[in-house]
């Protein structure tokens, strides 16, 4: 995923870059210099920006189904475009992602959240 922005500070590229076992600053950098030698030599981008390499963070978005089914078994902090029972945030451990809804434990209870009516969802990380 990339981002390029143009302000009044100057410009930014930002890629995103994520892996199973996460990413570490060792990976950002790697990244960084192999990216840097490709963009100085094909010069895709008009004027001078800044490179930024990231990962996703410890509080990632989930955005695709997948993220939903790779994430299970941590917790998530949902917010619905729509109330679901009376609800628009929901809170809970992720259990995955099932026929289109998204499952999820929260105050006792199995949530089955359709995957279309999700607003906004991340992790919650856990120290």
């Amino acid at each position: 995923m990339e981002f390029f922005q143009r302000g009044t500070a100057g410009a930014t590229l930002r890629v995103y870059i994520d892996h199973e076992r996460g990413i570490t600053l060792d990976d950002c950098t790697a990244v960084s210099h192999q990216l840097s030698g490709v963009l100085d030599v094909e010069d895709p981008l008009p004027g001078h920006y800044d490179l930024e390499i990231s990962s996703p963070g410890l509080d990632r978005p989930l955005v695709f189904s997948e993220h939903f089914a790779r994430f299970a078994g941590h917790r998530i902090r949902i917010r619905l475009a729509e109330k679901l029972e009376g609800r628009r945030k929901l809170d809970g451990l992720l259990q995955g992602c099932e026929d289109g809804l998204v499952v999820l434990e929260s105050e006792g209870r199995r949530w089955e959240v359709p995957f279309e009516s999700i607003e906004s969802a991340r992790l919650v990380p856990e120290f």
